[in-house]
């Protein structure tokens, strides 16, 4: 493979009118930006509708799109709102975080306004969608029911909604099931055009798979018999969560439904072969969130204090990736965090490239994710969205860290405070990720402008105010694309 370099920025963080990024004109300029400075890679984060804290890792589908990207102008300019309605949507507070409270409300003002003046051949066009993509289909019912149920999980619900019932005799929820299918349908079909654009400009999106679904997720509604509970309300006596790692003393109780992997051996585990070709449909690389979990997974007692009361279990490993079989685009291991032996195994076994991130290199030791070690195949990594800020990460490490990683990048110790676009220390270790052996380097929007903590993405285990930061025009032509452009060049990015 070609080295390459890419920038991660969420389509929730980009700028536009309407408190938060959206795939209109200002997705397609960060496109020409990219790509005039050299990278091929624009990595986002999961497109699955959002769930408990706003996060795109807890999402109620694993198939759905997350209809909050939605372009208003476009609907404007296909006349399904009109121009009060979408002056409506404007928003008028910071630009620099998402405001999910005002974007879900008048979002679904929107799309209703728009529901309403579809005619018969776009709602026809929705119907053939979702009869084309049943698992969509299956999430815009769940949703109908849902709504009818004043917003409960599923479990919660009044006897005779599960799903096989509804199926056979669910009438009444036909028309709000259409309305969730046109959302999609305007979603995928917006996604398809800001897709096509990128490509032709030369950049590959780079997607991102969560490994599990939420508790109260379609997935788990319409395929109980996939997962790991009991009794006609799906509910598990283990969820998913990890042990003590790098971001929490405690561990991370997820809460995740998991999966029966011996059930999903029995039909040659269909749910994943299409999820992955959903998945290249939408991308043309693909990120496998916490990919150590095919080789073993961590199960915590429902009801446990703390993830620490967890313990391993096998996953199915390379029986799954032997029966999925060839894919049509990159598949790229999320291999962080606790590692064993059966992680190292799978990932030779697959031969996806794993990741590397700099910030984990320097607490001692001549650890994996110090630039020197660096495999060709892997992604090497500034930071990913569960990171610190670079500058941010100078800050916050103790005093011996920071001297080792200066040091290590060949940076001034009198230096590392300053931040911005052209900070030097920042500099010097973005420097080092690119000269690094990695077939594929990746850096965050936040440090190519050099920003502090305050616009870090998430926290994890923090459950409130993450998943918000957000940029503004002025702020991206403030960019020092000729710093980019050379290092692209040099370093034959």
């Amino acid at each position: 493979m070609a080295r390459r370099s890419g920038v991660l920025m969420n389509i929730s963080s980009l700028p536009s009118p309407y408190g938060i990024g959206v795939m209109g004109r200002e997705a397609r300029a960060w496109c020409d930006r990219i790509a005039d400075m050299g990278f091929g890679l624009w990595q986002i984060l999961p497109t699955v509708p959002i769930g408990e804290g706003n996060s795109p890792y807890a999402s109620p589908s694993a198939f759905a799109g997350n209809t909050l990207y939605i372009d208003p102008e476009q609907l404007l300019g296909e006349g399904l709102i009109t121009e009060r309605e979408h002056r409506s949507a404007i928003y008028s507070g910071s630009p620099y975080t998402v405001d999910y409270d005002f974007v879900k409300k008048q979002n679904a003002i929107l799309l209703r306004a728009a529901y309403g003046r579809a005619d018969d051949a776009l709602l026809e066009k929705a119907r053939a969608f979702g009869e084309k993509h049943p698992h969509i289909k299956n999430y815009a019912l769940y949703m109908a029911i849902k709504e009818k149920e004043g917003g409960a999980p599923f479990w919660k619900w009044k006897k005779g909604l599960d799903y096989e019932t509804v199926i056979n005799n669910g009438k009444e929820y036909a028309g709000e099931t259409l309305y969730h299918l046109f959302c999609q349908y305007l979603f995928f079909t917006q996604w398809a055009s800001l897709k096509k654009y990128a490509n032709e400009k030369g950049i590959k999106i780079f997607g991102d798979m969560p490994i599990y679904v939420s508790l109260d997720s379609a997935d788990l509604w319409s395929s109980p018999s996939l997962f790991k509970v009991s009794g006609k309300r799906a509910r598990p006596k283990e969820v998913a969560g990890v042990p003590p790692d790098y971001f929490s003393e405690d561990g991370q109780l997820w809460g995740n439904p998991l999966y029966d992997w011996a059930a999903m051996k029995k039909d040659g585990f269909s749910w994943w072969k299409e999820r992955i070709d959903h998945s290249f449909r939408l991308y043309d690389v693909l990120r496998i969130d916490h990919f150590r979990a095919f080789a073993s997974y961590w199960a915590v007692p429902v009801g446990a204090k703390s993830a620490k009361e967890g313990k391993w279990k096998k996953g199915p490993a390379m029986e799954l990736f032997g029966a999925i079989g060839k894919v049509k685009g990159e598949i790229i291991a999320e291999d962080l965090g606790e590692f064993g032996e059966d992680v190292v195994k799978l990932l030779s076994d697959t031969g996806f490239p794993g990741m590397r991130v700099i910030q984990f290199g320097f607490d001692g030791g001549d650890s994996t994710h110090l630039p020197h070690n660096y495999e060709r195949n892997s992604v090497a990594y500034v930071g990913t969205h569960d990171n610190n800020t670079l500058l941010g990460w100078l800050w916050e490490m103790s005093p011996e860290e920071r001297e080792r990683a200066l040091l290590y990048c060949g940076a001034d110790k009198e230096d590392w405070k300053r931040g911005g676009k052209d900070a030097p220390a920042c500099r010097r270790i973005i420097e080092t990720v690119w000269r690094s052996a990695s077939d594929t380097a990746i850096i965050s929007y936040q440090d190519m402008c050099g920003y502090g903590s305050d616009t870090r993405m998430n926290i994890p285990g923090v459950a409130k105010d993450n998943w918000r930061y957000r940029t503004t025009v002025s702020a991206m032509n403030d960019m020092d694309g000729g710093y980019f452009r050379r290092i692209n060049k040099l370093f034959k990015r």
